[in-house]
């Protein structure tokens, strides 16, 4: 993709941009999953809540997740009210334990999203997709975005009669883009396969060029 272009003859300059959007398909995903329970009395809703997360860790660490690559992401302990004719009534606690599972085998993630909820799980709220290397397909993408640039400064040059100066006089990196796949959920079914599409993600990469002549 090649943006529009400045030219400032007077100032013997020629400026010009390129951009490059390169896709991949991504090779990991952190899951956004955990329990919430509810009671009147706190300590028996945190119980209730522990034991529920517990058994969401270990069937995940059956399923082939390494512990070091779960994480707690959120904890907390909030009363519950009724807003009834204007009244502020006392309804109960909740008890949320929201952990992160990050995978690589992102063919699984339908079975593991299966295996918490069908152990305890009750809220799934997201999957983001990302690269394990986003470095490598945006130093490509920055490569072809910088060609593209100095095609289009030959290809004016050529058209209005001057000669460039090889080397460019000023080159400017604009922006690093890797956009993540985020999918989104609130709950899933106990008794139904969770299909997942992963999709691919856009790394995008521009740059601004300055030549002389």
């Amino acid at each position: 993709m090649i943006q529009q272009y400045n030219a400032r003859n007077d100032e013997h300059t020629l400026k010009v941009s390129g951009s490059e959007t390169l896709q991949a398909a991504p090779d990991q995903a952190t899951i956004t999953l955990g329990v919430m329970t509810e009671n009147e009395d706190p300590q028996q809703a945190q119980q209730a809540n522990s034991q529920a997360i517990a058994n969401v860790i270990a069937a995940l660490k059956s399923a082939g997740i390494p512990e070091e690559h779960m994480k707690t992401s959120e904890y907390r302990i909030d009363p519950q009210y009724d807003y009834i004719d204007g009244k502020e009534l006392f309804k109960n606690y909740k008890v949320q334990h929201i952990i992160q599972v990050r995978t690589t085998d992102i063919e699984k993630i339908g079975s593991l999203i299966d295996t918490a909820v069908k152990s305890g799980a009750n809220t799934v709220t997201s999957i983001r997709f990302s690269l394990l290397n986003p470095e490598a397909y945006y130093n490509q993408a920055l490569s072809l975005a910088l060609k593209h640039a100095n095609e289009k400064a030959l290809s004016m040059a050529r058209t209005i009669g001057i000669t460039l100066n090889p080397i460019p006089n000023q080159v400017d990196e604009i922006s690093e883009t890797t956009s993540p796949t985020l999918y989104q959920a609130s709950s899933f079914s106990q008794n139904a396969s969770t299909p997942i599409q992963p999709g691919e993600l856009n790394i995008t990469a521009t740059v601004r060029v300055e030549y002389t002549y």
